[in-house]
């Protein structure tokens, strides 16, 4: 930048983070009050944080540029930056001359350190550093039980934060900003210069058909599902085979519109959805919270078991059938569409997750953590908090989780919740052909039924890698070995 730059005593920074968004946004609010602000963007090194997945580096690449239209528009362009923001942040104080920084809290332990060290450093320099709630709906290391511990099971917790959730009604966005007069000589990096992107090959066309990342698209995405799929939700949310989800899960994850903002519209929306479609949705939305809750407190989440026991658990170490698990060929036609899916458009449907994390860690014994690395690298709505805590859900060593002995049938839930074979058909197109009765089970089907519907077991679609009543019976087994240890 250019020192001879008139420098405006009141300048301040908003450091953009997993917040991208205009709307609800404390820290830009605060930062607009200043004379001039400069916002940035910091593709953050010299931290401990987990390098984003494929799937959310796709996205952070056009949520970033949606934002940065938007600042373009209110006035303010978008520095990008990448490295130690603890020396990028001070840079740009300096060479700016900033009296101020904000931004908004993140919930992940592997950040909590460096944003404390960074506000201090600024503090002692009587920078204003100042954070903000915005995130979630409750503070998860102040939220409490009776006895001053944190929560460990979903319905006491969720019993506890509800009746409080509708306390802050969200921000609006600013009208305009006023940019610092010297942002054009204000040293920023390209975007395109990040490599987010997948290329040689390119395999983001799935995802390109199936989401409008950013701010406008996460509003979007909520108008639409208020509008057309909230009626029923409670009971069409199961059905993989049609579109009854609300899509928002990657807005959340990038901060492109707030679980506030969410709330405010289920209040304010004149859809026809009953209060039970209602009260599901919400508490959706509140086993996102309880998820960071657990993080917040269990800062070892994603790679250590919450149930202790768990650590003596005789898993298998199969590379072979964790490929096929994750290319989706598997042999069992709801795991292996689940599997598709996922890589195709960079999402699976919840349904489907619970069903073939089942299959992974009960009828593969693969450990949990490997599951929950390919989730990591594969889905755009991948979060620390929310893939850590499903994960050990299923496998039976997290946080009031299912019981280990839950074992999915593969069969039985594709026969329940996608019974026509819609879903699977989508997915799995050479089992397109295949009767309702056997889509599930085409190894059960008459070779007459398979050779008509174009299907030759071994060739065109695998045999399934693990019979599913052996696979439990071992499941079993192991539980029970490591129940007898403890």
């Amino acid at each position: 930048m250019d020192r001879t730059t008139p420098i405006l005593q009141d300048t301040a920074i908003v450091w953009f983070r997993n917040d991208l968004r205009i709307g609800d946004n404390a820290a830009l609010v605060a930062a607009s009050q200043h004379a001039s602000l400069v916002p940035v963007y910091i593709r953050e090194t010299g931290t401990h944080a987990r390098p984003l997945g494929a799937a959310r580096a796709w996205w952070l690449h056009h949520s970033l540029s949606a934002l940065s239209a938007t600042l373009d528009k209110l006035g303010a362009p978008l520095v990008l930056r990448n490295g130690d923001p603890a020396d990028l942040i001070e840079q740009l104080v300096n060479s700016i001359g900033a009296t101020a920084v904000y931004w908004n809290r993140r919930y992940d332990p592997a950040f909590l350190g460096a944003d404390s060290a960074l506000k201090a450093r600024l503090q002692a320099r009587a920078i204003v550093a100042e954070s903000f709630a915005g995130q979630l709906l409750h503070e998860p290391t102040r939220l409490r039980t009776g006895s001053g511990k944190y929560y460990k099971v979903y319905s006491p917790f969720w019993r506890a934060l509800e009746p409080h959730v509708e306390n802050r009604p969200p921000l609006d966005a600013p009208a305009s900003l006023e940019a610092f007069p010297g942002i054009s000589g204000v040293e920023t990096e390209s975007l395109d210069s990040w490599d987010l992107l997948p290329s040689k090959p390119d395999w983001s066309g799935g995802m390109v058909r199936s989401w409008t990342p950013g701010e406008a698209g996460a509003h979007a995405q909520l108008a639409d599902f208020l509008e057309d799929r909230m009626q029923g939700y409670s009971d069409r949310r199961d059905i993989p085979g049609v579109d009854a989800t609300s899509g928002l899960s990657p807005h959340l994850a990038s901060g492109e519109i707030t679980p506030a903002q969410i709330f405010e519209a289920l209040k304010t929306t004149d859809s026809d959805a009953a209060p039970d479609d209602r009260n599901k949705f919400r508490k959706e939305i509140g086993w996102r919270e309880f998820s960071w809750h657990l993080l917040a407190n269990e800062p070892a989440l994603p790679e250590k078991n919450h149930n202790p026991k768990f650590d003596s658990f005789p898993w298998l170490d199969n590379a072979a059938a964790l490929t096929s698990w994750q290319k989706g060929l598997t042999g069992y036609p709801i795991i292996d569409a689940g599997m598709r899916q996922l890589w195709q458009t960079g999402w699976m449907h919840n349904r489907v997750r619970m069903v073939v994390a089942s299959f992974l860690t009960k009828h593969l014994l693969i450990d949990w953590r490997k599951g929950e690395d390919w989730f990591w690298d594969t889905l755009v709505d991948a979060d620390p908090a929310s893939n850590a805590a499903s994960w050990q859900w299923v496998a039976g060593s997290g946080a009031d989780a299912s019981p280990y002995f839950r074992i999915f049938n593969p069969v039985l839930q594709g026969e329940k919740f996608d019974p026509d074979g819609k879903y699977v058909r989508r997915f799995v197109p050479e089992l397109s052909e295949m009767p309702n009765k056997f889509i599930h089970k085409p190894w059960a089907a008459p070779d007459q039924v398979l050779n008509t519907a174009g299907v030759h077991l071994g060739d065109t679609y695998p045999h399934p890698i693990v019979d599913h009543q052996l696979a439990r019976n071992r499941a079993l087994a192991a539980y029970q070995q490591i129940k007898d240890a403890a």
